[in-house]
């Protein structure tokens, strides 16, 4: 039996035309597609119709299937002679567990590709009209797993120091729950408690709301707005650019 392929590929940050053209083409190829919680379904109209569709969404609370079952059903499938699309939210590699798919693929012996998407980081902060970096504010921008920020203990694995003082944009993904910490740790480390923030919710979709604030405020913000997940976290000076830049919303200014 001819040995199967798995292509792991990023879906893109939720706008269905925002698909690579490769993304697009080889769900077309599918025989099996194995798709997340922020794959937006519109894009299994691309499938072929014997394609059989696996949904395999995690949200913080509930995983339909655990990252090990994930693994084994994209490895039977390609051993099983399928041609098997591993369909994620934004890009594989990005907060995606992408990696530890490839490697499971690889262990295995069975052959992949990846096709990497428009990340959630970038374009869901343009079409807020935030654009990261701006050579009149700032050259640089980290993007960081928010659910982190609520670790404790001896060993933290985020330098709040290095991110309050590196100047550059802050992007959390999965961050929304740890707002109030993420805001607090930043000041704490030394980031000006009036530095701008922005959190958006279902970017790039026709639902896609925002809230701006400060570091200081922007917890309370977000709960009178009843803004929760999935949202994109973006702190820096370029938030102020939202004000003249945005396209796809309109600017709600706080009264």
């Amino acid at each position: 039996m001819q040995l199967g392929k798995v292509y792991l590929v990023g879906a893109g940050p939720g706008d269905p035309d925002l698909i690579t053209v490769k993304g697009r083409d080889v769900l077309q190829l599918a025989d099996v597609i194995v798709y997340d919680y922020l794959a937006n379904p519109a894009l299994l109209a691309y499938k072929k119709e014997t394609a059989e569709v696996i949904y395999a969404g995690k949200t913080r609370d509930r995983h339909t299937l655990r990252q090990e079952e994930i693994n084994d059903l994209l490895v039977e499938n390609a051993l099983a002679g399928k041609v098997v699309v591993r369909l994620k939210g934004g890009d594989p590699f990005v907060f995606g567990r992408g990696g530890e798919e490839a490697q499971a693929l690889q262990k295995a012996g069975v052959p992949f590709q990846i096709v990497p998407g428009v990340s959630s980081a970038i374009a869901v902060p343009a079409y807020a009209g935030i654009p990261v970096t701006h050579r009149d504010f700032v050259s640089s921008f980290t993007v960081i797993a928010g659910h982190e920020a609520g670790e404790t203990g001896s060993s933290p694995r985020l330098d709040w120091h290095a991110l309050a003082t590196s100047g550059g944009t802050l992007i959390f993904l999965m961050g929304m729950s740890q707002l109030a910490s993420i805001a607090a740790r930043l000041v704490e480390a030394g980031r000006p408690a009036s530095t701008p923030v922005a959190c958006v919710r279902w970017g790039t979709l026709p639902e896609q709301q925002t809230v701006v604030g400060t570091l200081s405020d922007i917890a309370g913000r977000v709960r009178e707005a009843g803004l929760t997940a999935p949202a994109t976290i973006i702190i820096g000076e370029v938030v102020r650019l939202r004000e003249s830049l945005a396209w796809f919303e309109p600017v709600i200014r706080p009264q």
